[in-house]
């Protein structure tokens, strides 16, 4: 147990420092959701080699890889506009999202689908990989702290702007 001063600072006197908001959310993000993601692809990819063989193991990672390729432009965008305007982040998301699904859906089009590839493990890698990416991506989220208010100027006190009644 430990003991605490009436400041909710520790007994041995050190303080917590005030923390601001996280500077770039982004790249962190796509850590947590690509290790995620992984680790769900480990269990997949082994599973279909037990199951199809070395085709089906290839088949999943290719699968999963699908995904996590798309889903990691959207977060190096992210980082990339955020860093400069973070606002500016969101309408980043959209434009790329839309460019994205033409350009992956043109490519799966164009490639199509190769005579080895066992289209159920990689459905089923893809689907656990969008599954456990976006699980992991709104945790990590969740996570991040935004700055909604201005913090006051130097010398301005927390009543500053308010009217005496």
């Amino acid at each position: 147990m430990s003991t605490h001063h009436s400041n909710g600072n520790s007994a041995a006197g050190s303080a917590v420092p005030v923390s601001g908001p996280t500077a770039t959310p982004w790249l962190k993000i796509l850590k947590t959701a690509s290790l995620g993601a992984a680790a769900a692809t480990l269990l997949v990819v082994v599973l279909a080699f037990i199951v199809a063989g070395g085709v089906g193991a290839l088949s999943a990672v290719l699968g999963s890889a699908l995904v996590v390729l798309f889903f990691a432009i959207s977060l190096l965008i992210g980082h990339v506009v955020g860093r400069r305007n973070p606002s500016g982040a969101i309408g980043a998301f959209i434009a790329t999202y839309v460019l994205k699904v033409v350009g992956f859906g043109a490519a799966l089009f164009i490639i199509g689908t190769p005579d080895w590839l066992e289209t159920t493990w990689f459905f089923i890698a893809a689907v656990v990989s969008v599954v456990v990416w976006q699980i992991a991506e709104v945790f990590a989220f969740s996570r991040v702290r935004y700055q909604i208010y201005d913090d006051p100027e130097e010398g301005e006190s927390s009543t500053a702007g308010k009217e005496a009644h």
